[in-house]
C-alpha cells in the first residue's frame, strides 16, 4: 500500500545526510591512537571520550522540547553548523589541555543534535506498521559509515597524518549540512489539552519505557568497551585492524537488517530482541579470548549481528509506546543512552584494561548485557 511505503523522498534524503555525518563521525573510532600520541594513558583516553558524551546528556532535555514544541530541521541545520566548526578546530589542537577538552565538549553538543534530530525526523518518515522495519533501514545510514570510518581512517594514516583525518572529517560534515537544508518537518496540528507535550521528565519516568531506558543504558554501556578501546587493542595484540573489525562489524548488521529487516514486525520484536543480545554478549567473548585475525572478525561479526537488531527493535519499542506530541523528548532519552553508555563504560572499561587488560573488560562487557538482558526480560514481561 502506498502510505505504508518507506522510500519517501523526506526518507531517502535524510538517510544520506545521516549516512555522511556519521562517516565523518566514525573517524573518530581512530582518534584514541591520536591521544595515544599525545600522550594519554588508557583512563585518559575514557575520560576525553567521555567529556562529549557528558555535554550530549546535558544537551538532551532542551533538544527534547524544541523537537516536540518546533519541528526536527532548525536542531539538524544548527547541528549540522556546529559539527562543521568542531571538526575543523581539531586541526590547531596538538596537547591534552583546555581547548581539547571544550572541542570535545563542543563535539558531543553537535552529535547529539544529529543524532537525535535525524532519527526522531525518520521516526516521522516510517509508517506504524513497517516501523521496526523502517527504523533498521535508516539504522543503515548509521552503521555502513562504522565500516568506512575505520577503513578510510587506516587508508587515510597509512598515507597521512591525523590532519587528513580531521579535514575529511570537516568536508563531510560540511557534506551532511548542505544536504540537510532541504528538509522540511511534516505538518502536526497544534497540540491541545492532553495532546500538549508534557516534557522530557514525563517521557523519563513512564513506566512502560522505564525497562527500555534501562536495557538501553545497558546496551549502549557495553559497545563503549570496543568503540572506544579497539584501536588500542589492535595497537597491542597485532590482530586484525579497526576497519576489519567495523567492516565485519557493520556488514554482518547491514546484512541483518536489509535481508531481515522485516522480522521483528513479523514475529514480534522480543523474539528477535534476547538472541541478538546473545549473538552480542558472544562476539564479547570471542574478542576476549581472540588469538587470530580470523577471531576478531568473527567477534566483529556477532557483535554486528546482536546490535543490528537491538537498536532498531528497541527504537522501535520506545517510539510505539511514547505519544507523538511526546516523540521528541522520547527520542532525546533514547539516543542519550548511548552518550551514557560512553560516560560509564568508556572510563571504567579503560580502568579494567589498565589493571586487568583487554580479556577481562571484553568479559565484563559479555556479562553486563547476559545480565541486564536478564533484568530486562523480567521486568517487562506481559509487555
Amino acid at each position: 500500500m502506498e502510505r505504508d511505503r518507506l522510500l519517501t523522498a523526506p526518507f531517502v534524503l535524510v538517510s544520506v545526510a545521516n549516512f555522511a555525518q556519521a562517516v565523518a563521525f566514525s573517524l573518530f573510532l581512530h582518534f584514541p591512537g591520536y591521544l595515544d600520541g599525545l600522550g594519554a594513558s588508557e583512563v585518559q583516553i575514557g575520560f576525553i571520550f567521555g567529556l562529549a558524551s557528558v555535554a550530549a546528556i546535558g544537551v538532551r532535555p532542551p533538544i527534547g522540547r524544541a523537537m516536540d514544541l518546533r519541528g526536527r530541521r532548525g536542531v539538524i541545520l544548527l547541528g549540522g553548523v556546529l559539527n562543521v566548526l568542531v571538526c575543523g578546530l581539531y586541526l590547531g589542537i596538538s596537547e591534552i589541555g583546555p581547548a581539547l577538552y571544550l572541542n570535545r565538549v563542543a563535539h558531543g553538543l553537535a552529535e547529539a543534535m544529529l543524532f537525535t534530530a535525524m532519527f526522531t525526523y525518520a521516526a516521522d518518515c516510517v509508517p506504524a506498521r513497517r516501523r521496526t522495519e523502517g527504523l533498521a533501514l535508516f539504522g543503515v545510514s548509521g552503521m555502513l559509515p562504522i565500516s568506512l570510518g575505520g577503513v578510510l581512517g587506516d587508508w587515510i594514516l597509512t598515507r597521512a597524518d591525523y590532519s587528513v583525518l580531521f579535514v575529511s572529517a570537516a568536508g563531510l560534515a560540511l557534506f551532511s549540512l548542505v544536504l540537510s537544508l532541504p528538509l522540511r518537518d511534516r505538518p502536526r496540528p497544534a497540540p491541545q489539552g492532553d495532546e500538549a507535550p508534557r516534557g522530557f521528565l514525563a517521557a523519563l519516568g513512564q513506566r512502560d519505557l522505564l525497562p527500555l531506558w534501562w536495557l538501553g543504558a545497558i546496551f549502549a554501556t557495553a559497545l563503549a568497551c570496543t568503540f572506544s578501546f579497539l584501536k588500542l587493542f589492535v595497537e597491542s595484540t597485532g590482530l586484525g585492524s579497526v576497519g576489519g573489525f567495523f567492516s565485519a562489524y557493520s556488514g554482518a548488521a547491514i546484512g541483518m537488517r536489509i535481508f531481515l529487516g522485516w522480522l521483528p514486525d513479523r514475529i514480534g520484536p522480543k523474539r528477535v530482541l534476547f538472541p541478538s543480545l546473545a549473538a552480542l554478549a558472544m562476539g564479547f567473548v570471542v574478542l576476549a579470548f581472540a588469538d587470530r585475525v580470523q577471531d576478531v572478525l568473527l567477534a566483529g561479526a556477532l557483535c554486528g549481528i546482536g546490535h543490528g537488531f537491538t537498536f532498531p527493535i528497541l527504537f522501535g519499542m520506545v517510539v510505539t509506546r511514547t505519544r507523538e506530541a511526546d516523540r521528541g523528548s522520547a527520542m532525546a532519552i533514547y539516543t542519550a543512552l548511548f552518550d551514557l553508555g560512553v560516560v560509564v563504560g568508556a572510563p571504567g572499561f579503560g580502568f579494567v584494561i589498565g589493571s586487568a587488560g583487554f580479556p577481562s573488560a571484553f568479559v565484563g562487557a559479555a556479562v553486563l548485557i547476559a545480565g541486564g538482558g536478564a533484568i530486562f526480560a523480567l521486568w517487562d514481561r506481559g509487555r
